[in-house]
């Protein structure tokens, strides 16, 4: 595997892991309150215009983060990270219409933007997979292990 294939696939991971686990673990304090006082951050706009109150429709959100934090972590990566970037932009908008938290609404559009870039790393990531598999070469092969993060074979 060349250096720069490496070094995708490290940022692939890196980006899996810390996407998928951080917004498992903020969907998971939408019930305890642990990390943040997270009401405060839902705009009045958004509370008047929600079918239900504030605390109910948080823990609606807590129960849809833990599942795309498990889609990311999971075999869903590409699609839920862009589920993930849509969501994340959902809630800079929120921050945005609060007319405060412009930091945290800065910071989403980050993390929103982290999200898009590891859905098209997992496409990158399995074009090479499968144009590796394609081949029918075992050192193709062998590279597309790698590429998923899969110790290569052992000579018997």
């Amino acid at each position: 595997m060349r250096t720069s294939e490496r070094r995708l696939v490290a940022a692939w991971w890196a980006l899996r892991i810390v996407l998928g686990g951080g917004v498992f673990i903020a969907g998971l304090d939408k019930f305890f309150n642990v990390i943040t006082t997270w009401s405060m951050y839902l705009s009045p706009l958004a509370e008047r215009l929600l079918p239900v109150d504030g605390k109910a429709f948080l823990r609606a959100a807590g129960v849809l983060e833990m599942a795309l934090g498990l889609g990311v972590l999971a075999r869903f990566t590409r699609f839920t990270s862009y589920l993930l970037a849509a969501w994340l932009f959902a809630i800079a908008v929120n921050l945005a219409l609060t007319g405060n938290f412009w930091d945290l609404c800065l910071r989403d559009l980050e993390i929103a933007t982290s999200a898009f870039v590891l859905a098209r790393l997992t496409e990158w990531r399995r074009a090479a997979l499968d144009g590796a598999f394609e081949s029918g070469e075992r050192g193709d092969h062998e590279a597309a292990r790698r590429l998923a993060g899969e110790h290569p074979a052992r000579p018997a």
